[in-house]
């Protein structure tokens, strides 16, 4: 089993208001991220919220996700994954770790990483576009206790880098794969307008 998961438990602090509610289309963030995830081969959705949950919670449709609440969001991404790693059906095989200020993933990008864990069984699958590697991340079930003791500043990344030989690179033609919207400038800058 391949289980999504949505890191939006943090402050948002550099956007200044919640990342999972800010407006993408008819959409928010984080159900534009869902919306993908429901459509995509992943067995399973859980979606992490913190900062703001009830609020989030009332305004975002959940439904045909799980809910993982992380009363240690202020530690930072880290304790979101930790939170959702813990919560993980012991029949889970691999994660794929998906940010909510990365609104622009698709569906395609998403099956294309499943499908190549599937085939290769790789610990390790990152999105490339220009040779650049982007979001989501694949990390499967042998890495599950390095993710769970990683530095809390460096967080998954350092389980990447510890990791470098194990790594996948899929390329990809979609360059949303590379896009983070943790600024208002940011916002501005792909959607025209103010967040």
């Amino acid at each position: 089993m391949i289980s999504a998961i949505v890191l939006a438990g943090g402050e948002s602090k550099r956007m200044g208001k919640p990342k999972p509610l800010l407006r993408f289309n008819d959409k928010t963030f984080l159900g534009q991220i869902i919306s993908v995830l429901k459509r995509s081969d992943a067995d399973r959705i859980t979606v992490v919220l913190g900062a703001e949950a009830e609020t989030i919670r009332r305004s975002v449709d959940l439904s045909g996700a799980n809910v993982v609440i992380n009363k240690d969001y202020a530690k930072g991404q880290l304790s979101s994954l930790i939170a959702a790693i813990e919560q993980t059906p012991e029949d889970t095989d691999a994660i794929l770790v998906c940010l909510v200020d990365a609104p622009f993933i698709t569906k395609e990008v998403v099956n294309t990483i499943i499908n190549e864990f599937r085939e290769t069984n790789s610990p390790i699958i990152v999105p490339v576009f220009n040779k650049e590697r982007g979001h989501p991340t694949l990390f499967s079930k042998s890495l599950f206790s390095e993710l769970l003791s990683a530095p809390d500043d460096q967080g998954a990344r350092a389980v990447l880098y510890s990791n470098e030989e194990k790594v996948l690179e899929v390329e990809t033609s979609e360059n949303g794969i590379l896009i983070g919207i943790d600024t208002p400038d940011d916002y501005r800058r792909h959607f025209g307008t103010n967040p």
